[in-house]
Protein backbone atom coordinates (compact mmCIF):
# COMPACT_ATOMS: atom_id res chain seq x y z
CA UNK A 1 0.00 0.00 0.00
CA UNK A 2 2.81 2.43 0.86
CA UNK A 3 4.52 1.65 -2.42
CA UNK A 4 1.27 2.36 -4.26
CA UNK A 5 0.88 5.72 -2.49
CA UNK A 6 4.44 6.63 -3.35
CA UNK A 7 3.83 5.90 -7.02
CA UNK A 8 0.63 7.93 -7.00
CA UNK A 9 2.42 10.90 -5.40
CA UNK A 10 5.27 10.56 -7.88
CA UNK A 11 2.82 10.56 -10.79
CA UNK A 12 1.11 13.66 -9.39
CA UNK A 13 4.42 15.49 -9.15
CA UNK A 14 5.29 14.55 -12.70
CA UNK A 15 1.89 15.71 -13.92
CA UNK A 16 2.25 18.98 -12.00
CA UNK A 17 5.69 19.54 -13.45
CA UNK A 18 4.38 18.79 -16.95
CA UNK A 19 1.47 21.19 -16.45
CA UNK A 20 3.77 23.99 -15.28
CA UNK A 21 6.07 23.37 -18.22
CA UNK A 22 3.15 23.57 -20.65
CA UNK A 23 1.95 26.83 -19.07
CA UNK A 24 5.47 28.29 -19.38
CA UNK A 25 5.69 27.12 -23.00
CA UNK A 26 2.35 28.75 -23.85
CA UNK A 27 3.50 32.00 -22.23
CA UNK A 28 6.81 31.93 -24.08
CA UNK A 29 5.15 31.30 -27.44
CA UNK A 30 2.59 34.02 -26.72
CA UNK A 31 5.39 36.49 -26.03
CA UNK A 32 7.29 35.75 -29.23
CA UNK A 33 4.21 35.60 -31.47
CA UNK A 34 2.04 38.30 -29.90
CA UNK A 35 3.25 40.33 -26.91
CA UNK A 36 6.76 40.99 -28.24
CA UNK A 37 5.32 42.67 -31.33
CA UNK A 38 2.82 44.58 -29.21
CA UNK A 39 5.59 45.93 -26.97
CA UNK A 40 7.67 46.93 -29.98
CA UNK A 41 4.65 48.56 -31.60
CA UNK A 42 3.82 50.60 -28.49
CA UNK A 43 7.39 51.94 -28.31
CA UNK A 44 7.37 52.81 -32.00
CA UNK A 45 3.95 54.51 -31.72
CA UNK A 46 5.20 56.73 -28.89
CA UNK A 47 8.32 57.77 -30.82
CA UNK A 48 6.28 58.36 -33.99
CA UNK A 49 3.83 60.51 -32.03
CA UNK A 50 6.72 62.70 -30.86
CA UNK A 51 7.97 63.06 -34.44
CA UNK A 52 4.60 63.75 -36.06
CA UNK A 53 3.50 66.27 -33.43
CA UNK A 54 6.47 68.63 -32.96
CA UNK A 55 6.07 71.07 -30.10
CA UNK A 56 5.70 74.75 -30.81
CA UNK A 57 8.49 77.10 -29.78
CA UNK A 58 7.45 78.57 -26.45
CA UNK A 59 10.28 81.14 -26.53
CA UNK A 60 13.48 81.45 -28.53
CA UNK A 61 16.75 81.94 -26.68
CA UNK A 62 18.14 84.18 -29.42
CA UNK A 63 16.76 87.50 -30.61
CA UNK A 64 15.96 88.60 -34.12
CA UNK A 65 16.95 86.75 -37.27
CA UNK A 66 19.70 84.69 -35.66
CA UNK A 67 20.38 80.98 -35.71
CA UNK A 68 19.60 79.11 -32.54
CA UNK A 69 22.60 76.85 -33.22
CA UNK A 70 25.36 79.43 -33.72
CA UNK A 71 23.77 82.76 -32.80
CA UNK A 72 24.75 84.13 -36.21
CA UNK A 73 22.38 86.46 -38.05
CA UNK A 74 21.30 84.84 -41.32
CA UNK A 75 18.44 84.47 -43.77
CA UNK A 76 17.84 80.82 -42.79
CA UNK A 77 17.47 81.46 -39.04
CA UNK A 78 13.95 79.97 -39.02
CA UNK A 79 14.69 76.99 -41.31
CA UNK A 80 15.27 73.46 -40.12
CA UNK A 81 18.97 72.54 -40.11
CA UNK A 82 20.45 69.63 -42.05
CA UNK A 83 22.50 67.18 -39.95
CA UNK A 84 24.96 65.23 -42.11
CA UNK A 85 26.94 62.13 -41.14
CA UNK A 86 30.61 62.63 -42.08
CA UNK A 87 33.71 60.43 -41.54
CA UNK A 88 36.90 61.02 -39.57
CA UNK A 89 39.02 58.56 -41.57
CA UNK A 90 42.35 59.98 -42.79
CA UNK A 91 41.54 58.98 -46.38
CA UNK A 92 38.43 61.19 -46.21
CA UNK A 93 40.27 64.31 -45.04
CA UNK A 94 39.89 67.18 -45.61
CA UNK A 95 36.11 67.13 -45.28
CA UNK A 96 33.85 69.39 -47.30
CA UNK A 97 31.56 71.79 -45.46
CA UNK A 98 32.74 72.05 -41.85
CA UNK A 99 33.85 75.69 -42.11
CA UNK A 100 30.20 76.63 -42.74
CA UNK A 101 28.59 74.38 -40.12
CA UNK A 102 26.72 75.99 -37.23
CA UNK A 103 27.46 73.00 -35.00
CA UNK A 104 29.58 69.87 -35.31
CA UNK A 105 29.44 66.72 -33.17
CA UNK A 106 32.49 64.46 -33.04
CA UNK A 107 31.91 61.18 -31.18
CA UNK A 108 33.19 57.60 -30.88
CA UNK A 109 31.80 55.30 -33.58
CA UNK A 110 33.74 52.40 -32.03
CA UNK A 111 34.70 52.28 -28.36
CA UNK A 112 38.13 53.89 -27.70
CA UNK A 113 38.89 53.97 -31.41
CA UNK A 114 37.27 55.36 -34.57
CA UNK A 115 35.29 58.61 -34.39
CA UNK A 116 32.58 59.95 -36.66
CA UNK A 117 31.16 63.43 -37.12
CA UNK A 118 27.83 65.07 -37.72
CA UNK A 119 27.90 68.52 -39.27
CA UNK A 120 24.78 70.59 -38.63
CA UNK A 121 24.06 73.26 -41.24
CA UNK A 122 21.45 75.98 -40.89
CA UNK A 123 22.72 79.47 -41.78
CA UNK A 124 24.69 78.18 -44.73
CA UNK A 125 24.38 74.93 -46.64
CA UNK A 126 27.74 74.47 -48.41
CA UNK A 127 28.08 73.97 -52.16
CA UNK A 128 29.04 70.38 -51.34
CA UNK A 129 28.86 68.41 -48.09
CA UNK A 130 30.99 65.30 -47.79
CA UNK A 131 32.30 62.83 -47.59
CA UNK A 132 29.15 61.25 -46.22
CA UNK A 133 28.99 58.11 -44.16
CA UNK A 134 26.57 55.68 -42.61
CA UNK A 135 24.38 56.50 -39.66
CA UNK A 136 24.81 55.33 -36.10
CA UNK A 137 21.86 55.39 -33.71
CA UNK A 138 23.67 57.69 -31.25
CA UNK A 139 23.52 60.59 -33.71
CA UNK A 140 19.83 60.19 -34.52
CA UNK A 141 18.44 61.42 -31.21
CA UNK A 142 20.96 64.30 -31.10
CA UNK A 143 19.80 65.44 -34.55
CA UNK A 144 16.15 64.99 -33.53
CA UNK A 145 16.73 67.19 -30.48
CA UNK A 146 17.95 69.95 -32.81
CA UNK A 147 14.85 69.52 -35.03
CA UNK A 148 17.15 68.66 -37.95
CA UNK A 149 16.62 66.69 -41.15
CA UNK A 150 19.10 63.81 -40.93
CA UNK A 151 21.22 62.99 -44.01
CA UNK A 152 23.33 59.79 -44.15
CA UNK A 153 24.63 57.08 -46.49
CA UNK A 154 23.14 53.85 -45.14
CA UNK A 155 23.71 52.90 -41.53
CA UNK A 156 24.24 50.27 -38.87
CA UNK A 157 21.51 47.64 -38.53
CA UNK A 158 20.27 49.37 -35.36
CA UNK A 159 20.18 52.83 -36.94
CA UNK A 160 18.41 51.60 -40.07
CA UNK A 161 15.75 49.73 -38.08
CA UNK A 162 15.06 52.88 -36.07
CA UNK A 163 14.89 55.00 -39.22
CA UNK A 164 12.33 52.57 -40.66
CA UNK A 165 10.10 53.58 -37.74
CA UNK A 166 10.13 57.23 -38.87
CA UNK A 167 11.83 58.47 -35.72
CA UNK A 168 13.29 61.40 -37.69
CA UNK A 169 12.91 62.98 -41.12
CA UNK A 170 15.88 61.64 -43.06
CA UNK A 171 17.60 61.44 -46.45
CA UNK A 172 19.31 58.08 -47.01
CA UNK A 173 21.84 58.43 -49.82
CA UNK A 174 22.06 54.66 -50.11
CA UNK A 175 18.49 54.88 -51.40
CA UNK A 176 18.82 58.15 -53.31
CA UNK A 177 22.31 57.71 -54.81
CA UNK A 178 22.26 59.19 -58.28
CA UNK A 179 19.19 61.28 -57.52
CA UNK A 180 20.07 63.56 -54.62
CA UNK A 181 23.51 62.12 -53.80
CA UNK A 182 26.64 61.68 -55.90
CA UNK A 183 30.20 60.36 -55.71
CA UNK A 184 33.43 62.18 -56.42
CA UNK A 185 35.81 60.61 -58.95
CA UNK A 186 37.62 58.55 -56.34
CA UNK A 187 39.39 56.32 -58.90
CA UNK A 188 41.64 59.21 -59.94
CA UNK A 189 42.57 60.13 -56.35
CA UNK A 190 45.63 58.33 -54.91
CA UNK A 191 44.22 58.27 -51.35
CA UNK A 192 40.44 58.43 -51.57
CA UNK A 193 38.43 55.21 -51.32
CA UNK A 194 34.96 54.70 -52.75
CA UNK A 195 33.40 55.04 -49.29
CA UNK A 196 35.10 58.46 -48.99
CA UNK A 197 33.49 59.82 -52.16
CA UNK A 198 29.80 60.20 -51.29
CA UNK A 199 28.47 63.75 -51.01
CA UNK A 200 25.48 66.03 -51.55
CA UNK A 201 25.22 69.43 -53.21
CA UNK A 202 23.27 72.32 -51.73
CA UNK A 203 20.63 72.26 -54.47
CA UNK A 204 20.11 68.50 -54.03
CA UNK A 205 19.66 68.83 -50.27
CA UNK A 206 17.02 71.52 -50.66
CA UNK A 207 15.30 69.55 -53.43
CA UNK A 208 15.22 66.38 -51.33
CA UNK A 209 13.64 68.20 -48.38
CA UNK A 210 10.96 69.60 -50.67
CA UNK A 211 10.32 66.38 -52.62
CA UNK A 212 10.05 64.28 -49.47
CA UNK A 213 7.50 66.68 -48.00
CA UNK A 214 9.40 67.52 -44.84
CA UNK A 215 8.43 70.49 -42.69
CA UNK A 216 10.85 73.35 -43.42
CA UNK A 217 10.48 75.77 -40.51
CA UNK A 218 12.22 74.92 -37.25
CA UNK A 219 10.64 74.54 -33.83
CA UNK A 220 14.00 74.45 -32.00
CA UNK A 221 14.30 77.03 -29.21
CA UNK A 222 18.06 77.34 -29.67
CA UNK A 223 20.94 78.03 -27.31
CA UNK A 224 21.80 81.35 -25.61
CA UNK A 225 24.67 83.41 -27.08
CA UNK A 226 26.83 86.40 -26.18
CA UNK A 227 29.15 88.67 -28.16
CA UNK A 228 32.93 88.20 -28.15
CA UNK A 229 34.81 89.27 -25.05
CA UNK A 230 36.71 92.56 -25.58
CA UNK A 231 40.21 92.04 -26.96
CA UNK A 232 41.73 93.36 -23.73
CA UNK A 233 39.93 90.68 -21.72
CA UNK A 234 41.13 87.76 -23.84
CA UNK A 235 44.19 85.72 -22.84
CA UNK A 236 47.20 85.64 -25.14
CA UNK A 237 46.65 82.06 -26.26
CA UNK A 238 46.40 78.45 -25.16
CA UNK A 239 46.22 74.89 -26.40
CA UNK A 240 43.45 72.34 -25.95
CA UNK A 241 44.19 68.67 -26.58
CA UNK A 242 41.32 66.19 -26.99
CA UNK A 243 42.99 62.79 -26.84
CA UNK A 244 41.00 60.49 -29.08
CA UNK A 245 43.02 57.49 -30.23
CA UNK A 246 45.52 58.31 -32.99
CA UNK A 247 44.90 59.28 -35.82
CA UNK A 248 41.63 60.74 -34.58
CA UNK A 249 43.22 62.93 -31.90
CA UNK A 250 42.45 66.63 -32.03
CA UNK A 251 44.17 69.79 -30.87
CA UNK A 252 43.02 73.42 -30.82
CA UNK A 253 45.21 76.53 -30.69
CA UNK A 254 43.40 79.54 -29.23
CA UNK A 255 43.83 82.67 -31.35
CA UNK A 256 43.34 85.92 -29.43
CA UNK A 257 42.75 88.15 -32.46
CA UNK A 258 39.88 86.13 -33.91
CA UNK A 259 38.74 84.73 -30.53
CA UNK A 260 38.57 81.27 -32.11
CA UNK A 261 40.16 77.84 -31.71
CA UNK A 262 42.23 76.77 -34.73
CA UNK A 263 41.77 73.05 -35.20
CA UNK A 264 44.43 70.41 -35.89
CA UNK A 265 43.60 66.79 -36.74
CA UNK A 266 46.38 64.31 -35.97
CA UNK A 267 48.78 67.31 -35.78
CA UNK A 268 47.75 68.51 -39.26
CA UNK A 269 45.94 71.81 -39.81
CA UNK A 270 42.29 71.01 -40.52
CA UNK A 271 40.91 72.78 -43.59
CA UNK A 272 37.68 72.75 -45.56
CA UNK A 273 37.87 70.85 -48.86
CA UNK A 274 35.46 73.35 -50.47
CA UNK A 275 37.24 76.63 -49.80
CA UNK A 276 40.57 75.88 -48.11
CA UNK A 277 39.54 77.76 -44.97
CA UNK A 278 41.04 76.63 -41.69
CA UNK A 279 38.51 75.12 -39.29
CA UNK A 280 38.32 77.42 -36.27
CA UNK A 281 35.22 77.20 -34.06
CA UNK A 282 34.39 79.96 -31.62
CA UNK A 283 33.34 77.43 -28.96
CA UNK A 284 34.65 73.97 -28.14
CA UNK A 285 32.60 71.72 -25.87
CA UNK A 286 33.92 68.44 -24.45
CA UNK A 287 31.33 66.04 -23.04
CA UNK A 288 32.12 62.85 -21.15
CA UNK A 289 30.02 59.75 -21.92
CA UNK A 290 30.60 56.01 -21.60
CA UNK A 291 30.81 53.83 -24.72
CA UNK A 292 30.56 50.05 -25.08
CA UNK A 293 30.20 47.66 -27.99
CA UNK A 294 26.74 46.16 -28.54
CA UNK A 295 26.84 42.42 -27.91
CA UNK A 296 24.34 39.59 -27.47
CA UNK A 297 25.90 38.71 -24.10
CA UNK A 298 24.76 41.98 -22.47
CA UNK A 299 21.62 41.71 -20.35
CA UNK A 300 19.87 44.95 -21.30
CA UNK A 301 16.65 43.99 -19.50
CA UNK A 302 18.46 43.92 -16.13
CA UNK A 303 19.52 47.52 -16.82
CA UNK A 304 15.92 48.53 -17.33
CA UNK A 305 16.42 49.55 -20.96
CA UNK A 306 15.37 48.23 -24.34
CA UNK A 307 17.54 45.58 -25.94
CA UNK A 308 19.04 46.65 -29.29
CA UNK A 309 18.15 43.20 -30.61
CA UNK A 310 14.44 43.89 -30.07
CA UNK A 311 14.67 46.37 -32.93
CA UNK A 312 15.97 43.96 -35.52
CA UNK A 313 14.58 40.84 -37.20
CA UNK A 314 15.06 37.58 -35.35
CA UNK A 315 17.58 36.26 -37.88
CA UNK A 316 19.70 39.37 -37.33
CA UNK A 317 19.54 38.72 -33.58
CA UNK A 318 21.42 35.49 -34.18
CA UNK A 319 24.25 37.58 -35.55
CA UNK A 320 23.59 36.94 -39.23
CA UNK A 321 24.71 40.06 -41.08
CA UNK A 322 24.26 42.26 -38.01
CA UNK A 323 27.90 42.86 -37.14
CA UNK A 324 27.66 41.65 -33.56
CA UNK A 325 30.20 43.61 -31.52
CA UNK A 326 30.92 45.93 -34.44
CA UNK A 327 28.78 48.86 -33.33
CA UNK A 328 28.90 50.81 -30.08
CA UNK A 329 26.37 52.43 -27.82
CA UNK A 330 27.29 55.83 -26.40
CA UNK A 331 25.50 56.74 -23.16
CA UNK A 332 24.38 60.21 -24.26
CA UNK A 333 20.71 60.08 -23.29
CA UNK A 334 19.09 58.18 -26.14
CA UNK A 335 15.56 56.86 -25.44
CA UNK A 336 16.39 53.25 -26.32
CA UNK A 337 19.50 51.73 -24.74
CA UNK A 338 20.98 54.32 -22.36
CA UNK A 339 20.90 54.07 -18.57
CA UNK A 340 22.11 57.65 -17.95
CA UNK A 341 21.32 60.98 -19.55
CA UNK A 342 23.76 63.41 -17.94
CA UNK A 343 27.48 63.79 -17.31
CA UNK A 344 30.53 66.03 -17.06
CA UNK A 345 31.15 68.86 -19.50
CA UNK A 346 34.05 71.22 -20.26
CA UNK A 347 33.64 74.45 -22.22
CA UNK A 348 36.26 76.54 -24.02
CA UNK A 349 35.37 80.05 -25.21
CA UNK A 350 36.89 83.51 -25.00
CA UNK A 351 40.22 81.75 -24.38
CA UNK A 352 39.15 80.27 -21.04
CA UNK A 353 38.01 76.96 -19.60
CA UNK A 354 34.68 76.48 -17.83
CA UNK A 355 33.17 73.34 -16.32
CA UNK A 356 29.70 71.99 -15.80
CA UNK A 357 27.39 69.21 -16.93
CA UNK A 358 25.40 68.09 -19.94
CA UNK A 359 21.83 66.75 -19.83
CA UNK A 360 19.46 65.14 -22.33
CA UNK A 361 16.13 63.66 -21.23
CA UNK A 362 16.28 60.02 -22.33
CA UNK A 363 12.51 59.71 -22.00
CA UNK A 364 11.99 62.03 -24.97
CA UNK A 365 13.75 61.59 -28.32
CA UNK A 366 12.99 65.22 -29.19
CA UNK A 367 14.60 66.60 -26.03
CA UNK A 368 17.29 69.22 -26.41
CA UNK A 369 20.87 68.46 -25.41
CA UNK A 370 21.49 70.96 -22.61
CA UNK A 371 24.84 72.43 -21.63
CA UNK A 372 25.00 73.69 -18.02
CA UNK A 373 27.64 75.48 -15.98
CA UNK A 374 28.63 74.50 -12.44
CA UNK A 375 25.79 76.60 -11.03
CA UNK A 376 23.23 74.70 -13.11
CA UNK A 377 22.59 77.58 -15.52
CA UNK A 378 22.61 77.13 -19.28
CA UNK A 379 25.98 77.98 -20.82
CA UNK A 380 25.97 81.17 -22.90
CA UNK A 381 28.11 80.53 -25.98
CA UNK A 382 30.03 83.09 -28.02
CA UNK A 383 28.33 83.84 -31.35
CA UNK A 384 29.81 81.47 -33.92
CA UNK A 385 30.40 77.79 -34.55
CA UNK A 386 29.98 75.36 -31.64
CA UNK A 387 32.11 72.19 -31.93
CA UNK A 388 31.08 69.37 -29.57
CA UNK A 389 33.59 66.63 -28.74
CA UNK A 390 32.49 63.52 -26.84
CA UNK A 391 35.22 61.71 -24.91
CA UNK A 392 35.00 58.45 -22.98
CA UNK A 393 35.97 58.09 -19.32
CA UNK A 394 39.73 57.58 -19.11
CA UNK A 395 40.56 59.64 -22.19
CA UNK A 396 42.48 62.87 -21.64
CA UNK A 397 41.54 66.53 -21.98
CA UNK A 398 44.48 68.94 -21.56
CA UNK A 399 44.04 72.70 -21.52
CA UNK A 400 47.34 74.61 -21.47
CA UNK A 401 46.83 78.37 -21.17
CA UNK A 402 49.42 80.94 -22.18
CA UNK A 403 51.23 82.39 -19.17
CA UNK A 404 50.23 86.00 -18.66
CA UNK A 405 52.87 88.41 -19.97
CA UNK A 406 55.38 85.63 -20.72
CA UNK A 407 54.30 84.63 -24.19
CA UNK A 408 54.85 80.96 -23.33
CA UNK A 409 52.48 78.15 -22.50
CA UNK A 410 52.22 77.01 -18.88
CA UNK A 411 53.38 73.40 -18.67
CA UNK A 412 51.21 72.54 -15.67
CA UNK A 413 47.98 73.43 -17.44
CA UNK A 414 44.64 71.83 -16.64
CA UNK A 415 44.68 68.12 -17.47
CA UNK A 416 41.91 65.67 -16.77
CA UNK A 417 41.78 61.95 -17.30
CA UNK A 418 38.02 62.05 -17.43
CA UNK A 419 36.22 59.39 -15.43
CA UNK A 420 32.70 58.36 -14.60
CA UNK A 421 31.06 60.21 -11.76
CA UNK A 422 30.15 57.96 -8.86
Amino acid sequence: MQELLKNIMKDKKQMLFLLLFLIFLVFLLSYFFYFKDKIRASRVDEIRRQVEQPSEISSRLVDGNRSGLSGKECANWNKRPIAVMQPADKQARPAAGFSQADMVFEMPAYTSSVTRLMGVYQCEIPDEVGAMRSSRHDYIHIARGLDAVFAHWGGSVFALELLKKDVIDNIDCLVYSGKYCDRWNWQSDPIMRMEDSGHMKRESILQAVEDLGYRQETTFEGYPFQTDAPLSDRPGGGTLRVAFANPYDVEYEYDKETNSYIRFWDDISDKDRNNGERIAPKNVVVLVAKSEQINLSIDYASRGVESPWDLVPDDEEAGIGSGVGRYNNLELGDPWFDTVDSGQAYYYMNGKEYRGNWKKNKEDIASKLYFYDEAGKEIVFVVGQVWVEVLEPGQTIRWTPLEEGAGEKVEDGSEDNVREEE
